[in-house]
C-alpha cells in the first residue's frame, strides 16, 4: 500500500518503505539496537541507496532536527561519510583498501563515521575478502552501509558479518503514482512507464518522460517478435546492440567532457591548449576510467534489452497457460499469436536461453554474438 504519512526528514524521499524506515530510525537514535555493519537489499529502484544515505544522515547528524548537517551529507559533502559508487564493471581490490582504511579514521565533526557501498554485488571473491575484517572489528564509531539486489549476491562470509534488512517490491500502481506526483505526466503515461519497467522506479521515471526510450523499447519487442530466420536474427540484433551502443554513448558523453574539461581548468590548461607530457598520465587514467564507465553502461542497457525480452516472453508463456496478466498489454494480439502458433515448451527454452545470455555476458562473451545466438533460438525454438 502507498504511504499515507510522509516521514520526517532525512527520510521523505524514501518512498514506500516504512518498516525499514522505522527500523534504521530506530537504529539511527538508539546505540543499542545499532549493528556497524549493514546490508540493504531490493530489486533495482527499489530505493537502496536512497535509505542508505537517508540513514547515514541520521547517524552523523548531532540531533533528530540537525537538517544543517544531515542535507550535508545528503549532498555527498559531508567529511564523515564516505561513499563508492562504480559506473565500472567491477569494484576493485583498491577501491576496496582504501574504503577500510578510511573506516578507521575517527568521525571529525558527526557522531559516527559511515561507509556506504552503493553497488556491493560487483565485488569479485578476492576484493570481498578484503572487507572482511574491517566488517567483523569495526572502530566503535564507524558503520558500514552496502547496498545489493539480493544477499545471495555477496559471499556467505560477507552476510555473515552484517545485519540485512530486506525492502519491499512496490505494485505497479504505487510507483505509477509517484511517477505521476514527481513528473507531472498523465497517468495512463505513467501506468506503462511502471509495468514495462516492472516497478523499477528509475527506469519507469525515465520511460514516463522520454518518447524516444519508449519508442526505442517498442521497436526492439516488435523486432523480435517478427523474427523469422537467422538472417533476421543477424540484422535485429545487430540492431539491438547499436541501439545500446548509442544510447550508453549519449549518456556517457557529457559526462565524460564535462569531467574532462573541469580537469584540464583544475591544471590550468586552457581550452585548446596543448597537454604537457607530465600532465599526460592524468588524462589517461581519465579516459580509463571513462571508457570503463562506458562499458557498464552498455552492459546495464544489454540487460536491460534482456529484461524487457524476458517480459514479452513471460507474457507469452502465461497466454499459453491462460493467464491473463500481461506486462505489454499493448501487444496483445502479436503475443496471443505467438502464444497459439508455439508449444510451451518453445517459449520456456526461449525463457531459459535469455538467463543463459545473460550469464554469458557476465563473463565477457561478445554482446552481438550472445544476442544472435538467442534471436537463433527465438526463430528456432532450439538453442545453437
Amino acid at each position: 500500500m502507498p504511504q499515507t504519512v510522509s516521514p520526517p526528514f532525512p527520510w521523505a524521499d524514501v518512498w514506500g518503505q516504512d518498516a525499514a524506515v522505522e527500523t534504521l530510525r530506530a537504529a539511527a537514535s538508539d546505540p543499542a539496537a545499532l549493528s556497524h555493519a549493514w546490508l540493504i537489499t531490493g530489486p533495482p529502484g527499489s530505493g537502496r541507496s536512497t535509505l542508505a544515505y537517508a540513514f547515514a544522515a541520521a547517524l552523523i547528524a548531532d540531533r533528530p532536527d540537525d537538517e544543517a548537517t544531515m542535507r550535508q551529507v545528503l549532498a555527498g559533502t559531508h567529511p564523515d561519510v564516505t561513499a563508492l559508487r562504480t559506473d565500472k564493471v567491477i569494484i576493485t581490490i583498491a577501491e576496496a583498501r582504501s574504503l577500510v582504511e578510511r573506516s578507521y579514521f575517527a568521525p571529525s565533526a558527526g557522531r559516527y563515521r559511515v561507509i556506504v557501498v552503493e553497488d556491493a554485488d560487483r565485488m569479485v571473491e578476492r576484493t570481498s575478502n578484503v572487507l572482511l575484517k574491517a566488517l567483523e572489528e569495526p572502530p566503535e564509531q564507524t558503520v558500514w552501509v552496502l547496498c545489493a539486489p539480493s544477499e545471495a549476491d555477496l559471499l556467505p562470509t560477507i552476510r555473515s558479518r552484517v545485519r540485512s534488512l530486506r525492502l519491499r517490491e512496490p505494485d505497479v500502481a504505487d510507483v505509477a503514482r509517484l511517477i505521476t506526483v514527481r513528473t507531472g505526466v498523465d497517468a495512463a503515461v505513467a501506468e506503462q512507464a511502471a509495468r514495462h519497467a516492472q516497478r523499477h522506479i528509475g527506469m519507469a521515471q525515465r520511460l514516463a518522460t522520454d518518447d524516444a526510450a519508449r519508442r526505442r523499447r517498442d521497436e526492439t519487442l516488435r523486432s523480435v517478435i517478427g523474427v523469422r530466420g537467422v538472417n533476421d536474427a543477424v540484422e535485429v540484433a545487430g540492431r539491438i546492440i547499436q541501439a545500446a551502443t548509442d544510447d550508453a554513448k549519449a549518456l556517457t558523453a557529457e559526462r565524460d567532457a564535462a569531467e574532462r574539461a573541469t580537469l584540464l581548468r583544475t591544471v590550468g590548461i586552457a581550452e585548446g591548449q596543448a597537454v604537457p607530457p607530465a600532465l599526460r598520465s592524468q588524462i589517461s587514467a581519465l579516459e580509463d576510467e571513462q571508457k570503463k564507465r562506458a562499458t557498464r553502461s552498455l552492459r546495464d542497457g544489454i540487460d536491460r534489452v534482456l529484461t524487457d525480452l524476458q517480459s514479452l516472453f513471460r507474457d507469452v508463456v502465461m497466454l499459453q497457460f491462460g493467464r491473463d496478466e500481461l506486462i505489454n498489454s499493448e501487444l496483445r494480439d502479436e503475443l496471443a499469436a505467438l502464444a497459439s502458433a508455439w508449444p510451451e515448451t518453445r517459449t520456456l527454452v526461449v525463457l531459459d536461453h535469455l538467463a543463459e545470455t545473460r550469464q554469458s555476458l557476465e563473463r565477457n562473451v561478445a554482446p552481438l554474438l550472445a544476442l544472435e545466438s538467442l534471436l537463433v533460438t527465438v526463430t528456432s525454438g532450439r538453442t545453437p
